[in-house]
């Protein structure tokens, strides 16, 4: 398997089975963590049907190419929180319950209600962290504020739950 690096090249002067390619080495986690920040799977869909789209069409902008993956989670961040601005939505346990996303083991029923009481910042700082599997750096970098400020909103999440 080619390194993502030279993935990135290819893509950049127009290989698009190489962008492909990098796609579906992020997707699964690109996937998770839209799925937590969102809890709704059309909004899901939306959400990384767009990321995908703007990284194809802005590929051309990225400096550099190592650093492939975290600027597709701030693309897929800024897109996730522009659906929930637009539609300014709480996810309720019903709702879950409807679209058939409840879980038969209470804690995990309880992990998301957890999650969806925090605030924006701490829930999608430790999203990243715990399943985009992002470090404090990344992340910040994702974010544009200091990896100090990550680490410290990813402890009082913690703390929360």
């Amino acid at each position: 398997m080619s390194s993502v690096k030279s993935l990135v090249k290819k893509a950049k002067k127009g290989d698009g089975e190489a962008f492909v390619s990098l796609v579906k080495q992020y997707e699964n986690v690109l996937f998770k963590t839209a799925n937590r920040l969102l809890n709704n799977d059309e909004d899901v869909a939306d959400a990384m049907q767009d990321t995908i789209l703007s990284a194809y069409e802005r590929l051309h902008t990225l400096k550099n190419d190592h650093y492939f993956h975290t600027w597709m989670y701030k693309i897929l961040i800024n897109k996730c929180n522009s659906l929930l601005n637009r539609r300014n939505k709480v996810t309720s346990f019903d709702e879950h319950m409807a679209h058939g996303r409840a879980d038969s083991h209470f804690t995990s029923i309880e992990l998301e209600d957890a999650l969806d009481s925090l605030p924006p910042d701490t829930k999608t700082a430790l999203v990243l962290y715990y399943i985009a599997g992002l470090n404090n750096r990344e992340i910040g970098e994702v974010l544009d504020v200091p990896a100090g400020t990550i680490k410290s909103r990813i402890s009082r999440g913690k703390q929360m739950l």
